[in-house]
């Protein structure tokens, strides 16, 4: 088995698989062993085969067919690959960076990934909470849940934020479809078209894409090492009055740095001066440690809209995340869920505080940072040795934004890159600023060791 550095157990026997398949030697129609037969014959656990099995499935390489097990896939050319037959032609803008972080390529590396590796949060074990679920108020599976969400698990959240030293009431409190959808919640209720809008520059990529198709007009603030630059910050309130302001306090992607206790003063001092809302992104707070700022910890919530997510702690696939706010803009985002999605998923609630409640949820994350911060501290030196800059040398981040020498335009690196299987997230498109030049690529530490990334770059680099 192709065993990588690096590479999860899960994503090698999945390599192994798709390039049996791609030569042949697994031909189409072929039945795989079970689940259960390739755990035993692997040594290794089943939720190592799911895992893998689920990236051949998303690839279009096997199939499962009910009842009787996998199989490998009889493959049509997608629409996908047609368009991935002329990528390089295209501009690497939101749209294509994310749609390159969902897709599962066993041959490909992607230093552009978004979340930590599979086999960091295989440790949640997902599969054993399910009877768990299904035994407990089974007949709320088959009903809308609550506008607001399930309340055991607002009230754990409760907890969660108390930690942060945030006062969160569980009707302080609503439950959505991940973080991105908080995001979208709070659009709708408060940008109109034309409307300015300020954010973290660089910062959340998705975000301005949002943003756009809302009609808003994009100010950017520029990041700097202790947080936003609060002369800019300023002057984007004054002159444009913004009703937002979109940022990162902890663990900023992609810069990986943290906003300073007196910085975020000062910005809900200017907030409040320029009646301008906050909202807070706090996506990888499971990552990073309980002892930083956060605004909504200096603001009480009170012109700070709070956003959380499991989806680097837990699972993407659950898709639950949460804003906290006061109570009465509570009800009314509640209202605006309620008119766009009905409710978010309570099976998926459930679940979710299931393993959060779990005495285990703790000592999992413990881990989880210490795996990151091994792989920071690693990443950190490949970079080092390759005479990188490192915007700001986290201790513990799950990425760092640094520009390599020679390429002063990342964009063009990227794209010289991934003729060679690799996938970089280059600056410009973390820009709110059409075709800005950035030097500076987002990287994420757990892949930044692979030796095909050192191979790619000494074959692109004049």
């Amino acid at each position: 088995m192709n065993l990588r550095a690096n590479v999860s157990l899960s994503r090698s026997m999945a390599d192994n698989l798709a390039k049996q398949i791609e030569e042949g030697i697994l031909s189409a129609g072929t039945k795989l062993p079970s689940i259960r037969e390739y755990a035993e014959a692997s040594g290794c656990s089943k939720n190592t085969v799911i895992s893998a099995f689920e990236m051949l499935t998303s690839n279009g390489l096997i199939e499962p067919r009910r009842g009787s097990g996998f199989y490998v896939a009889r493959r049509v050319r997608a629409a996908t690959e047609v368009d991935e037959a002329g990528v390089l032609d295209r501009a690497m803008d939101t749209v294509w960076l994310m749609r390159e972080q969902l897709q599962i390529k066993p041959d490909v590396l992607n230093l552009g990934e978004g979340f930590p590796p599979v086999d960091w949060l295989e440790a949640t074990r997902l599969d054993q909470y399910h009877q768990r679920i299904v035994r407990t108020g089974v007949a709320s599976l088959f009903r809308y849940g609550s506008r607001y969400g399930y309340l055991p698990l607002r009230q754990s959240l409760q907890q969660k934020l108390s930690g942060y030293e945030i006062d969160a009431p569980p009707s302080q409190i609503v439950l959505t479809h991940g973080a991105n959808q908080a995001m979208d919640l709070v659009l709708r209720y408060f940008v109109r078209p034309g409307d300015a809008v300020l954010v973290d520059d660089p910062g959340y990529y998705p975000l301005f894409g949002k943003l756009k198709l809302s009609g808003a007009k994009v100010i950017g603030v520029p990041r700097e090492v202790d947080g936003p630059n609060l002369a800019e910050l300023e002057r984007g309130m004054i002159e444009h009055r913004p009703k937002l302001f979109f940022t990162q306090s902890v663990g900023h992607n992609p810069t990986a740095t943290d906003t300073s206790a007196a910085k975020a003063y000062r910005i809900l001092q200017l907030a409040e001066a320029h009646d301008t809302m906050i909202v807070e992104n706090d996506a990888f707070a499971d990552l990073r440690p309980r002892s930083l700022t956060r605004i909504a910890t200096l603001d009480q919530l009170r012109r700070t809209i709070y956003i959380g997510s499991f989806s680097k702690s837990v699972s993407a696939a659950l898709r639950v995340g949460f804003l906290a706010c006061s109570a009465p803009l509570a009800s009314d985002l509640a209202d605006v869920k309620m008119l766009i999605h009905v409710s978010s998923s309570e099976y998926s609630e459930r679940t979710l505080d299931a393993i959060v409640s779990d005495g285990h949820f703790l000592r999992h994350t413990n881990q989880l940072q210490e795996k990151l911060r091994r792989a920071t501290e690693a990443a950190k030196k490949a970079l080092t040795k390759l005479g990188a800059q490192i915007f700001k040398e986290s201790d513990q981040s799950l990425y760092l934004w640094a520009a390599l020498p020679e390429w002063p335009d990342s964009m063009k690196l990227a794209r010289a890159m991934l003729e060679r299987g690799v996938i970089l997230a280059p600056g410009a498109v973390f820009s709110p600023v059409p075709d800005q030049v950035s030097a500076y690529c987002r990287f994420n530490v757990a892949y930044l060791t692979d030796e095909r990334f050192v191979s790619a770059l000494r074959a692109v680099t004049p």
